[in-house]
């Protein structure tokens, strides 16, 4: 039988975990088990493809020039409540508009950078620079001490992956996560890439996923339980084979980075609070192959699928009004479209 890792070496499964902390207890009961380097194999065999995203290196901090204004975390990595309003003013609205085209033309400008080749390190890189250019500040950076201005989530990486040395492959997904604060207000949105050329499930999951975020959007209104949004993302992601992520919500949004309401991509029977008009939240689903369960990594922000299998998220900053929820995040024209192959 092949001797397993030793206690704090990296887990077998590629999860970026100690051994101890991921497969060791389940592997010292697995009676049924052949070996280690099998249960292994069934896991990226579950996940279609032997390739795994593993921890690179993490370049220093960027830094902000002092004239660009500064969310009250950013010397201290710990948020405050700020005004705690979740139903907007008009003139907050105002700001919240102007943060949230911000955000979108970010994501644009750092999704024309994506290639084969190109490490997740560069896209921060681009997208910091970005922020900077409009006067804004990434809202991520030193956000309970998140080290970098984005999020880069590879492949069976659910959310919060930290920009890196690991070049982009043919045939990964990646997700770029942008959030900028500027005049006062977090404009967050992201959205699954393909890099070259995509395997057909994974163009499917990518497909699915949005599909999902907007039947979360047209769920959404005044008076609607909370738990619609999620029963609409559930029914269709499930419909089409996928599972639905429970452990990371869509989040109330405004002058701080997260606030109520908590918005869950699953049907929960618990969430039954009604939306009001001017409420400004968050929809983002993630969307998995396999397993909806997940594992985080040491650093303590990576989240990966349980089994290893490929996921994507799309996400808007919606408002509710009278009618329904306007999407603020959305660009009248999107230059860069995640279906296509090379991004340009």
């Amino acid at each position: 039988m092949t001797t397993p890792p030793k206690s704090n070496d990296p887990c077998w499964c590629g999860s970026g975990r100690k051994y101890k902390r991921c497969h060791k207890t389940a592997d010292a009961g697995g009676t049924a088990r052949t070996s280690v380097a099998d249960g292994a194999a069934r896991i990226l065999a579950r996940a279609g493809e032997a390739r795994r995203v593993r921890p690179g290196l993490i370049s220093p901090v960027r830094p902000v020039p002092d004239d660009i204004a500064r969310p009250d975390y950013a010397l201290t990595g710990r948020p405050g409540k700020g005004s705690g309003r979740m139903v907007k003013t008009a003139e907050e609205l105002g700001r919240l508009r102007h943060s949230c085209r911000a955000a979108a033309e970010v994501l644009e400008e750092t999704a024309r950078a994506i290639a084969p080749g190109v490490t997740t390190d560069h896209l921060d890189a681009v997208c910091h620079a970005a922020y900077l250019a409009r006067g804004g500040y990434p809202s991520t950076l030193n956000y309970h001490g998140y080290p970098k201005s984005l999020c880069t989530s590879v492949n069976e990486v659910i959310c919060h992956g930290i920009p890196d040395s690991r070049p982009l492959e043919d045939g990964d997904i990646v997700n770029l996560d942008v959030t900028i604060f500027l005049d006062g207000m977090h404009g967050d949105t992201n959205a699954t890439y393909y890099v070259g050329a995509v395997d057909d499930e994974s163009r499917r999951l990518v497909e699915v996923t949005r599909e999902c975020l907007e039947r979360g959007i047209a769920a959404a209104g005044p008076d609607v339980p909370m738990n619609e949004i999620g029963r609409a993302i559930q029914t269709h992601a499930e419909a089409n084979g996928f599972g639905v992520v429970r452990a990371f919500v869509g989040h109330g949004i405004g002058d701080t980075f997260h606030m109520p309401p908590q918005v869950p991509h699953y049907y929960d029977p618990a969430a039954t609070t009604r939306m009001q008009k001017g409420w400004v939240f968050t929809i983002e689903p993630m969307i998995t192959i396999g397993s909806w369960r997940h594992r985080v990594w040491d650093d303590d922000w990576t989240a990966v699928t349980a089994d290893l299998s490929r996921t994507a998220q799309f996400e808007h900053t919606v408002v509710v009004t009278d009618n329904g929820a306007e999407v603020l995040t959305r660009l009248p024209a999107p230059a860069v479209d995640p279906r296509v192959t090379s991004p340009a």
